[in-house]
């Protein structure tokens, strides 16, 4: 089976509004309502589950309702930071799911995710065990200390720019965060960062510039771009 865990456990105090930046509406629906959509209509996803931020799990149950996400299965409580939130979800998960189902790990921020990244991270991760959506790093990038200057660039062709879903076998996943926390790792940004720390190898699926996260008003405004952008006809 393949399951989807949105990761919506965050406050978005970056977003500096006055509620999370998972459940402001945009075009008369929540954003997370637009990335619970995307894994409801795939094909190859069985069953959704969220890490909720707490408070919040009775209106996504209403919005599940109200929106037709009958994926739906699971709501669990958000952790202190993202790397307790996804330890509580994949945890949850291991009491209804066997080790060698696909858990995709979603950002609920990221709620243009297409139909082919979805898809091909669940191929990727049924081939390796685990796949992390990124895309080409397509900017000169540079090495800085001290935050305002730089003398050293980095090659960019060496760089990925890491997305989600970030897909795992779950006694995979479940296995990572138990040995993290045994070796006394606890706040790992990403799925992607706690494999590298705890010395795994990551592979890659494909990725897109339209899967972005909303993290500022400026990501806001991008987002009800795309969602009304129409590819021109010429366009090769």
């Amino acid at each position: 089976m393949n399951i989807a865990l949105i990761i919506a456990g965050g406050s978005g105090q970056r977003m500096h509004q006055n509620i999370p930046k998972q459940f402001l509406t945009v075009d008369e629906r929540p954003v997370i309502v637009y990335t619970l959509e995307a894994f409801q209509k795939h094909p190859a996803i069985d069953a959704i589950a969220v890490v909720c931020i707490e408070g919040w799990e009775n209106m996504l149950w209403a919005y599940a309702n109200q929106f037709n996400i009958s994926k739906l299965k699971y709501i669990v409580h958000g952790g202190k930071n993202g790397q307790d939130s996804i330890r509580n979800g994949v945890y949850e998960l291991r009491k209804h799911f066997a080790e060698d189902d696909v858990v995709l790990i979603h950002d609920a921020i990221r709620p243009m995710v297409s139909e082919e990244i979805i898809s091909d991270c669940i191929a990727k991760t049924k081939t390796h065990g685990c796949a992390i959506a990124v895309i080409p790093c397509a900017e000169a990038m540079v090495v800085t200390d001290d935050g305002d200057s730089a003398m050293v660039s980095y090659p960019r062709d060496q760089l990925k720019r890491t997305q989600t879903p970030q897909g795992f076998t779950l006694g995979k996943i479940c296995d990572l965060h138990k040995r993290a926390l045994e070796k006394g790792i606890t706040n790992s940004v990403a799925s992607v960062t706690l494999m590298i720390e705890m010395g795994e190898k990551v592979f890659f699926s494909a990725g897109s510039e339209k899967n972005i996260k909303l993290t500022t008003t400026d990501d806001i405004d991008i987002f009800k771009a795309l969602l009304h952008v129409k590819r021109s006809d010429w366009i090769k």
